[in-house]
């Protein structure tokens, strides 16, 4: 067992629901092993600048339930400088801190790599909608966010269905396409735009549409990753090339709030407790991840040279299938 009396957390990044949940185990699995918690303000900036806040058991025993992050937390560029990580280093030592646990995406993930160098010992916890760390076959906040985006396509696909017309709904998940497949597949689309999948082919979207559009349908959804193209661009291409009104949705921000589902909730608290179990036996700088359902640990630098959440290709099959 380790000696480690006195920790840190801190939320880095995007914020993503299930964070909370994280928080709260492991304030509570660090009290069960008496061990301190400091929250840390605002991610790798309120390290910085020492922007603190004392966490027990009271602070967080309500916030299961609720989306963002009570810490709050930023994208540090000053972090990205190795002075600003050594001010964050001595900020930790002066204070008696033994371990930070960070949660965060993979820029949090990339941060924890060079702060180790400073002689900190870093856990991380993967929280990002988008479900691109590496190492991982889950990220807290992907079930709540994929979720959030086929409620809201459902509705305005209803709204199509009445005027009939083509919505092209843009959804989050920046270099993975996950919330893009599952909300498009979950909302039966026409087309589903994937960052993995895209050849620059707007012929395929487009002559499928005016296959469906023979056969008698008359309102159609497609469904985009955001970065992969413009997404008003495509619909404009839509109605020149098919004739049929077309409106574009971006779903944005909400897809990051609202009260986290049970399944990141669950996650959030498996992780956190997985951290304080991963400290209180002695190891360093390690990123909590799930594999088969099951929690593992990889060291961190180890970590980002893995590449288990690739987009599968069942599911990318599959939703074809069921565009058809």
């Amino acid at each position: 067992m380790s000696n480690i009396g006195k920790i840190a957390v801190l939320t880095s990044g995007g914020d993503a629901p299930g964070m909370n949940s994280a928080i709260r185990a492991i304030v509570f699995s660090a009290a069960h092993f008496g061990i301190e918690v400091t929250g840390i303000l605002r991610g790798y900036d309120g390290l910085i600048d020492w922007e603190t806040s004392p966490l027990g058991l009271e602070d967080v025993r309500n916030i299961n339930n609720q989306g963002g992050t009570v810490l709050f937390t930023s994208r540090s560029e000053r972090f990205l400088q190795k002075e600003y990580r050594q001010q964050a280093a001595r900020n930790l030592k002066e204070h008696n801190i033994d371990a930070v646990v960070a949660i965060g995406g993979d820029g949090t993930l990339r941060g924890a790599i060079e702060f180790q160098k400073e002689g900190i010992n870093i856990v991380c916890i993967p929280g990002t909608i988008d479900r691109d760390v590496a190492c991982t076959e889950y990220t807290l906040g992907f079930d709540t966010a994929a979720n959030t985006a086929t409620e809201a396509i459902d509705r305005i696909r209803d709204s199509s269905v009445s005027h009939g017309r083509c919505s092209v709904v843009e959804v989050m998940g920046r270099k993975r396409g996950y919330i893009a497949l599952w909300a498009g597949m979950a909302t039966s689309a026409d087309a589903i735009v994937l960052p993995e999948k895209w050849d620059g082919n707007f012929d395929n979207i487009t002559d499928a549409i005016k296959r469906r559009h023979a056969d008698g349908r008359n309102s159609y959804l497609v469904v985009v990753a955001e970065g992969v193209i413009d997404a008003p661009e495509l619909a404009e291409m839509i109605r020149e090339k098919t004739g049929i009104e077309s409106r574009v949705s971006v779903l944005g921000y909400i897809q990051r709030g609202g009260q986290p589902t049970a399944k990141d909730r669950m996650y959030g608290s498996l992780m956190g407790a997985y951290a304080i179990e991963i400290l209180n036996h002695g190891r360093k700088n390690r990123i909590v991840a799930i594999k088969n359902d099951v929690l593992i640990d990889f060291d961190i630098a180890e970590a980002v040279t893995l590449e288990n959440n690739k987009l599968d290709s069942f599911q990318y099959e599959l939703s074809q299938l069921l565009s058809e």
